[in-house]
């Protein structure tokens, strides 16, 4: 494809969203139907927005979802403590959800705006950011190519190119390179990543590693930690995290499989979605057994046999209380999720074989024996029961695993390396205005009658 088709492709593209645009929102009100959007704040969608922009720079920073904030909440720390406005935009109402409770009012957090150029106008116009910074995998054409018009530098960090992105890009390289070339800087997650992106026609390109390595063990309440323990006693717990459709009820066979060999056993199911937890208790207490679910408040008996966790931010409640983990995503969905959580609480890692998103962490976790990759529930009943006959197996994974996270440590530095050209003279020129507004402040109240 030509350089010339590209840009043809490209502008029938902005076409057609700014035909689309006026019919979007029956597809918005179907999604706050559904609880995928909020139904108070859906114009942020439309790049609209109540809240003034902040004087000074303000440094846009995007993650789509939980598991992208996770990762970028130590660059943000780092960005606030010089006193950087920050403009969060997420996805997702877990995300958002998430972003008020670790941040609450210490950033702006909105929802991104809809890849349509009447939108994307809106939300650049109105918020003017000096800085934008992507996360992983966010490829949106009409948000690059505006941010490119405007010559606001945009750099995508901890960038992962999966081997299905890739194959489609590869067929509209063209295409694929007049996006590319509008990042200033693209920091990718391992070496593969990095040649694929260079590759598709991104400069300059540098390897960080896994921010999500980084982060620090998700947090835990200790008094509710200990009053679960106390209701668990000496049981032995597996969990299955992050789990798509279809591998809650794997989870569920699972325990009925091992429930003769291990009459103590308790099984979390910890959904990537908790919305769908209703159904999930449904399915569960079809096939015989009892639930507790995190969300009701229902408290852990000696008969219950499968605990729901169904809430948000509690991660590192439920792996902390298992362990074993397998992580969802993985047998019924495609790509995987981060092992990284449950490796660095000490927890075994079992997955299925899709973790295409993942592969690096993996593979590394693998070769040093604190992961384990199964294909089916009669693989994972396997595993699980396995390293529970098998303490000593169990213990030597586990700690394999924590063993492993800490040697990936390291992509934060490097990624605040590569963003210091960026972010430096945003934070002299924030500490200046600070520096020279004050004093002014000072003389305008002294010169008072």
């Amino acid at each position: 494809m030509s350089e010339k088709w590209a840009r043809t492709v490209l502008k029938i593209y902005k076409a057609a969203g700014c035909a689309a645009y006026p019919l979007i929102g029956p597809y918005i009100s179907y999604r706050v139907s559904k609880g995928k959007e909020d139904r108070t704040r859906r114009a942020e969608r439309y790049g609209r927005s109540q809240i003034a922009r902040p004087d000074g720079p303000l440094v846009w920073m995007h993650a789509a979802s939980v598991g992208e904030f996770t990762a970028i909440l130590p660059l943000i720390e780092h960005f606030l403590a010089q006193d950087i406005r920050i403009l969060l935009t997420t996805g997702t109402r877990t995300s958002a959800a998430l972003v008020g409770e670790r941040l609450g009012d210490r950033v702006i957090h909105q929802y991104v705006p809809l890849d349509l150029l009447p939108a994307v106008r809106r939300f650049l116009d109105h918020w003017q950011p000096d800085v934008a910074i992507k996360c992983e995998s966010e490829i949106w054409p009409m948000t690059i190519l505006e941010l490119g018009k405007r010559h606001i530098p945009q750099i995508l960090i901890n960038g992962r190119m999966s081997d299905r992105s890739y194959a489609k890009w590869k067929k509209r390289s063209s295409v694929a390179e007049a996006l590319f070339e509008n990042f200033a800087h693209v920091v990718a997650q391992s070496d593969a990543d990095g040649e694929r992106f260079r590759q598709l026609g991104a400069r300059p390109v540098t390897i960080s590693g896994n921010l999500k390595v980084d982060t620090d063990a998700p947090p835990v309440d200790p008094q509710e930690l200990e009053r679960l323990q106390q209701q668990i006693g000496k049981r032995k717990v597996w969990a299955a995290i992050s789990t798509h459709e279809g591998e809650e009820d794997i989870a569920a066979t699972v325990h009925t499989m091992l429930s003769t060999r291990h009459p103590d056993l308790l099984t979390m199911i910890v959904p990537r979605h908790p919305d769908r937890a209703e159904a999930i208790r449904t399915m569960i207490e079809a096939k015989g057994l009892t639930v507790a679910q995190r969300s009701r408040n229902e408290e852990i008996t000696p008969q219950t046999a499968v605990y729901l966790g169904d809430t948000i931010g509690e991660m590192g409640l439920y792996l902390r209380l298992s362990q074993i983990a397998f992580v969802g995503k993985s047998l019924t969905g495609e790509g995987g999720q981060n092992p990284l959580e449950p490796a660095m609480l000490g927890t075994a890692v079992l997955s299925g074989r899709n973790v295409q998103n993942f592969r690096e962490s993996y593979q590394r976790l693998i070769k040093n024996g604190g992961a384990k990759l199964v294909s089916d529930h009669n693989m994972l009943a396997g595993a699980v029961n396995f390293l529970f006959n098998n303490p000593e197996k169990l213990k030597t994974m586990t700690e394999a695993g924590k063993r492993t996270v800490g040697d990936m440590r390291g992509a934060l530095e490097r990624t605040l390396t590569a963003l210091e050209p960026f972010i430096q003279p945003l934070a002299v020129k924030s500490r200046l205005d600070t520096t020279v507004v004050e004093p002014l402040a000072e003389t305008d109240a002294a010169e008072q009658p």
